[in-house]
């Protein structure tokens, strides 16, 4: 992730870079900070009135220097002539066009030409509240997040529209977290920003170009670990939009099932949004911190209890046949061995084959460390009583797995999935001539669709 030119001090995060206060002067011929985009199509009688208002607001409350520019989606009307006038007769507003329709197609078109560190969208209509603008992109200015949305459905949030629109969107935000297992509330407002860094690395892959175009590039984020800044908005709806809510509901729903096949076999490469921008584990690695403690307790845990469950299954159906040493032994053995590959993976985040046979060698002895203290309990048991209930069995088998959970989890945690790995140097970001770090995103020829 991008980081500030300053060395953080020790203890610390990386941490991502604040942009240069300077930028706010407007009587410095820069770069804008903020290239807000209006993604329109045939949109002749909304266009000046809401430009004019965006234009306004921005020159008043905003203390950066900005940008609106005009995506016209092939529009048949008078829009190109509308937009091109309001960009001729306002400061600070350009006009581009695009001979091929779709929303997720203007905004990947200019956003990846910007020269904009911050760049943001709104629906031509401006449903949104204007002051939530400010909000939306100062977590991107200060470096605190990567992307931020509006949402209509968080709590403190006031909404005005119908009963058919709402039902769409909750419905539409239940089938996200339900499948996609999205953690964002809002999806489809039409108010997002993000940073241009991260959009250089983000927007090439995302494939769609229409409305499911923000919704994929939010899940693509947040699984890449991608901090997203959600902000309560007032929204008003408009009755005359010309947005087809059937139409629109089932592409989004094919986008759904593309993203998630494509998330579900791994044909993502999430790693490229990871590092550097990501919620990656190797930037939470500080000198004499021990990492993922909390984290591999969890998994631990989880691992442990699904492993139980199979072992006195397993035992149970081996006791059938065979005597009690036997049938925990050979329980022990089967579930040992799947129970080191699930730590491995789950608890552990070890990946491939490399060191995948020592791995087991090693999960051997842990069990049988397990079998040592199980197999004592048995015969301690058989000492005790001649002929013991299967229960009291079970019972006794339980408490010796128990007992020998925390020396299982020392064992891995230190001797079979050591923490090896180095602290990882945060990616260095081109620098300034004054020594600031450059925020803008590399311009990279990019190969049609």
């Amino acid at each position: 992730m991008p980081t500030d030119s300053a060395k953080a001090p020790s203890g610390t995060l990386p941490r991502r870079a604040h942009l240069p206060a300077h930028s706010a002067r407007h009587d410095v011929p820069t770069a804008p900070v903020l290239d807000i985009v209006i993604p329109v199509h045939n949109e002749e009688k909304d266009l000046p009135p809401s430009v004019r208002r965006l234009h306004d607001h921005l020159t008043r409350t905003f203390p950066y220097r900005f940008r609106v520019t005009i995506a016209d989606n092939a529009s048949t009307d008078r829009t190109p002539r509308v937009g091109a006038g309001l960009a001729a007769r306002l400061p600070d507003v350009r006009y581009v066009r695009l001979e091929e329709k779709g929303r997720g197609r203007a905004l990947r078109a200019v956003w990846s030409a910007s020269d904009a560190p911050v760049l943001a969208y709104m629906d031509v209509d401006l449903s949104t509240d204007l002051n939530a603008l400010l909000p939306l992109v100062a977590p991107l200015i200060s470096g605190h997040s990567d992307l931020a949305i509006g949402s209509r459905l968080t709590r403190s949030s006031r909404v005005v529209r119908g009963g058919k629109r709402e039902f769409v969107s909750r419905a539409y935000n239940l089938i996200l977290r339900g499948s996609l297992h999205a953690r964002f509330s809002d999806a489809q407002c039409g108010f997002k920003a993000l940073r241009a860094d991260v959009a250089g690395e983000l927007l090439p892959l995302v494939e769609d170009t229409g409305w499911f175009f923000d919704t994929e590039m939010l899940v693509l984020a947040e699984r890449a670990g991608l901090r997203i800044h959600e902000v309560p908005v007032d929204w008003v709806d408009d009755p005359d939009s010309s947005v087809h809510i059937v139409k629109t509901a089932a592409e989004d729903l094919k986008g759904v099932w593309r993203v998630g096949r494509a998330l579900a076999v791994g044909a993502l490469p999430l790693d490229r949004l990871a590092r550097p921008f990501g919620d990656d584990p190797r930037d939470r690695r500080l000198p004499g911190v021990p990492g993922g403690l909390a984290r591999q307790l969890v998994g631990f845990c989880a691992v442990g209890v699904l492993s139980t469950l199979f072992y006195l299954l397993l035992y149970s159906a081996f006791r059938t046949f065979t005597g009690a040493q036997a049938a925990n032994a050979l329980a022990l053995l089967v579930s040992a061995v799947a129970n080191t590959a699930a730590n491995r993976r789950l608890t552990f985040g070890v990946r491939g084959p490399a060191r995948a046979v020592r791995h087991q060698a090693q999960g051997l002895v842990v069990f049988a460390v397990g079998l040592a203290l199980t197999s004592g309990s048995l015969a301690a048991l058989d000492a005790a009583a001649d002929d013991a209930a299967h229960g009291t069995e079970l019972a006794v088998l339980v408490v010796a797995n128990l007992a020998a959970t925390v020396l299982r989890f020392l064992l891995l945690r230190t001797w079979v999935f050591p923490d090896r790995r180095a602290p990882v140097a945060p990616r260095a970001r081109p620098q300034s001539p004054d020594g600031l770090e450059s925020l803008a995103a590399p311009k990279t020829p990019r190969s049609p669709r």
